[in-house]
């Protein structure tokens, strides 16, 4: 009997192959019925649409979808704020790709924040969260608040209409959010049963009304009244996709990975909100400026140009990040400090380089805590007469140092190094120029034109010099010159007198 013959039946290898089979049936069904959970990142905006929070919101978004992340979570608990910076977070929403996006809303999202969920792929509510009331208002010149105008509302209810289309909403409850006049109404179509919501005037506006049958109007969107829905009531209307009752519940609706991480505000957050306050923002102004002085009368990249450089970057610095500030205010404001350089140094005259300067400079910076170019309402002209006076606050304070340095900076321990000081002649009358004046006017108004003095420091091209026993603060007509050489006065603005060399 032959013991190495091979059995050939056909049946021998079936049930491991059928068992492999199985295996890989049961394997695939088990994928498709729990598929791999996806990574998510929440984002909070629990506070007031305005550039700042807006320009932090942006930041974030571009964070996560450098991350790679599947899910960005919003978590929505805001009441609204500036229109053109909620637009430009609804174009962010609408603008994303290969990432999907969840408004959560555990308690309110309200008027823009509202119209910022519907640009969202999901949303997702707590049963008695609430959305809507996206109402245009805006604050009369008796302080009080009205509905915008026609022109104003049409643009924002279109907004939102394109919003809710592009993500699958009824258009029309989307518009009754931004309009309390119009009464939205259900209709059913008599072929296929789909429910729609019709505008009054929609309706009569439709060529196919025989298709439809009018229901009632809409409870939460009747007359004088804007659209306004608990998550239950959001879900059967079509404007959320789910409610929740907790985060948990949340995140294995999602499939995401958890514990899920939040984008916390950071410590440049916070410093750039704290940079962008009020009182704030008047120091470095302050501060800079009084720097800018010392600067000025003493040539030379010194400490006093550090310190209005830091103050100034700073300022520009946060409002650059805060959003409100672009190259523009920066170059207007370095040319402002241009044109007041040349009146002090260059320029002898009437002043025009210096006053264009003063208004480049101030206006800028008033310009860099601004979104818009001029004001469309009361709101907005409050908001920049409070810019207004947080600088001209800061100027005029400006002012006040310059006076206290002039009579006392030599006196204060420390910065008395900052001022030039007379030096001292054995004889005064070998010095050259006039005699020593009896009178108590200051030395700038005993000087004539013609008067010939000798340099004590460098003007470069500002210094001081002597003539006779006086000295004074002067100014040279762009040239520099050195210490111990002969200058003649040749021109006499105030307190502002011009000399030039006569040494050979």
């Amino acid at each position: 009997m032959n013991q190495n013959r091979r059995d050939t039946s056909p049946w021998t290898g079936w049930p491991v192959l059928a068992l492999a089979a199985v295996c890989a049936f049961w394997t695939a069904v088990a994928d498709a019925a729990d598929p791999p959970q996806r990574r998510a990142v929440s984002i909070p905006l629990h506070e007031d649409i305005n550039p700042l929070s807006g320009a932090i919101f942006q930041r974030k978004f571009q964070n996560a979808i450098d991350q790679g992340v599947d899910v960005i979570i919003l978590d929505i608990q805001s009441p609204g704020g500036w229109t053109m910076v909620t637009l430009e977070m609804m174009d962010t929403l609408l603008d994303a790709k290969d990432v999907e996006t969840v408004a959560y809303i555990e308690k309110d999202a309200i008027s823009g924040a509202a119209l910022f969920a519907l640009a969202a792929d999901k949303i997702i509510m707590h049963p008695g969260a609430r959305i809507g009331d996206a109402g245009e208002i805006v604050m009369g010149d008796d302080g009080a608040f009205r509905y915008t105008e026609a022109k104003s509302r049409s643009v924002l209810a279109q907004k939102a209409r394109d919003t809710a289309k592009a993500t699958g909403r009824p258009p029309t409850l989307a518009e009754k959010m931004t309009h309390k006049d119009m009464v939205v109404y259900r209709a059913t179509n008599r072929d296929d049963g789909t429910v729609d919501y019709f505008s009054d005037q929609e309706w009569e506006s439709r060529t196919d009304i025989e298709q439809w049958e009018k229901g009632k109007p809409v409870r939460e969107a009747g007359a004088d009244m804007f659209f306004v829905a608990n998550g239950t009531r959001a879900v059967e209307l079509g404007i959320a996709d789910q409610t929740v009752e907790s985060r948990a519940e949340l995140y294995d609706v999602l499939n995401v990975k958890t514990p899920v991480p939040e984008m916390q505000r950071t410590s440049m957050d916070t410093v750039i909100l704290v940079l962008n306050s009020g009182f704030v923002a008047f120091l470095l102004i302050l501060l800079g400026l009084i720097a800018l002085g010392f600067e000025l009368s003493a040539p030379g990249l010194g400490v006093g140009g550090l310190a209005s450089l830091l103050c100034f970057g700073l300022f520009f610095w946060s409002r650059f990040l805060g959003g409100t500030a672009g190259w523009l205010e920066v170059t207007l404001f370095a040319c402002g400090l241009m044109f007041i350089a040349a009146e002090v140094f260059v320029i002898p005259g009437f002043g025009v380089a210096g006053i264009s300067g003063l208004v480049l400079t101030l206006g800028s910076l008033v310009m860099a805590s601004r979104r818009f170019v001029w004001p469309a309402n009361a709101a907005e002209m409050a908001d920049l007469g409070n810019d207004v006076l947080i600088v001209l606050g800061a100027f005029f304070g400006f002012l006040i140092a310059l006076v206290v340095m002039a009579n006392y900076i030599s006196d204060i321990p420390g910065l008395s190094r900052l001022t030039l000081k007379p030096q001292l002649v054995p004889d005064p009358a070998t010095a050259g120029g006039i005699a020593p004046a009896e009178s108590s006017a200051p030395a700038w108004q005993r000087i004539a034109i013609g008067t010939v003095g000798r340099s004590v420091s460098p003007l470069r091209p500002s210094g001081r010099v002597q003539v006779g026993d006086d000295f004074l603060d002067v100014v040279t007509e762009g040239d520099f010159v050195d210490p111990d050489v002969l200058v003649k006065v040749v021109a006499k603005q105030g307190a502002r007198v011009v000399v030039r060399s006569i040494d050979g």
